[in-house]
C-alpha cells in the first residue's frame, strides 16, 4: 500500500475500503506538500479533485468582492474537505489555505463519484458530512446576526474548546490546542483584530481567559457560557465587525 492510500485509510469515510477498491485508487491518488499560508485551492479553480489531509491543519473561507476575509472551518488531519464542488463538478466557491506546513492526499473526483455510486454507507457518510458541515456554517450565521462581537468572541472560545481543549495547570483551566492569531478570530466571528484584541483583554480582566503569546486558557468554563448566552448589548458603532 502507498502513502497515500495509507493516508486515505486514516480517514474514518474511506476505513472500510476493501482490497479490490484500493487496487483500484492506488494508481489514482497523489499528495503534495504546502507551507503555512500556501493556498490549497482557490475561489474559482477547477474542482477536479477531492481531499484528505494528512498532515498538518488547512483553514476554509470565503472571500468578499472587496478582498476581506471570512474563516468557515478548520481541517484537521483525516478529514476529507472540497468534496460538494468535487461531486458537482463546478469551480470551487471557497478558498482552502495551509495554516500549518500540511500534506494533502488528492482524490480525483471521478474516482469519488464511483466510490459513492457503489457503497451506499460511504454515500450516506459523505451526505452526513456535508450536511454537519452546512450546520455549523448556519449556527455561526445566526451568531454574526444576533450577536454582539463579545458574545461571538466567548462562543467561538468555547467551541474551540470542545474540539481542541487541553487540561491546563498553570493558570488552571482548558487551554487551547490550537494557535489563532487575533486576525484569525476576527475572520471567523465576522469582527476586527482591534476588537477582537478588547474583547480578550475584557475578558482577561475579569478572570475568564488568560492570553500567552498565541496561547489562550479558559479559566471558567461556566461563566464564559453565561456570557455567551447573555442579552445582546447594542455596541457602539465604531466596535462592531464589518456585517453589523
Amino acid at each position: 500500500m502507498t502513502e497515500e492510500l495509507w493516508y486515505l485509510k486514516q480517514c474514518d469515510l474511506f476505513r472500510r475500503l476493501g482490497p479490490d477498491e484500493v487496487a483500484r485508487l492506488e494508481p489514482l491518488c497523489r499528495s503534495r506538500t504546502f507551507r503555512r499560508g500556501e493556498p490549497v485551492y482557490l475561489p474559482a479553480d477547477q474542482a477536479d479533485a477531492a481531499m484528505v489531509l494528512a498532515e498538518g491543519r488547512v483553514k476554509i473561507g470565503s472571500l468578499t468582492s472587496d478582498g476581506k476575509q471570512t474563516l468557515l472551518a478548520f481541517i484537521e488531519p483525516g478529514e476529507l474537505f472540497g468534496e460538494m464542488e468535487a461531486l458537482d463538478g463546478g469551480p470551487r466557491e471557497e478558498f482552502a489555505e495551509a495554516a500549518e506546513k500540511s500534506t494533502v492526499v488528492l482524490l480525483p473526483a471521478e474516482a469519488l463519484r464511483r466510490l459513492i455510486a457503489s457503497d451506499p454507507q460511504l454515500a450516506m457518510g459523505v451526505t452526513k458530512l456535508i450536511g454537519f458541515r452546512r450546520r455549523r456554517i448556519e449556527r455561526r450565521l445566526k451568531s454574526l446576526l444576533f450577536r454582539s462581537n463579545r458574545q461571538r468572541l466567548v462562543s467561538l472560545l468555547l467551541e474551540l474548546a470542545g474540539q481542541y481543549g487541553q487540561p491546563s495547570a498553570d493558570p488552571p483551566g482548558v487551554r487551547l490546542g490550537i494557535k489563532l492569531s487575533h486576525q484569525d478570530m476576527a475572520s471567523v466571528i465576522g469582527s476586527t483584530r482591534e476588537t477582537v484584541t478588547v474583547v480578550l483583554g475584557e475578558l482577561q480582566n475579569e478572570g475568564l481567559v488568560c492570553v500567552g503569546r498565541r496561547k489562550i486558557v479558559l479559566t471558567s468554563l461556566a461563566a464564559l457560557e453565561r456570557a455567551a448566552d447573555g442579552p445582546v448589548r447594542q455596541e457602539p458603532a465604531a466596535a462592531r465587525g464589518p456585517i453589523d
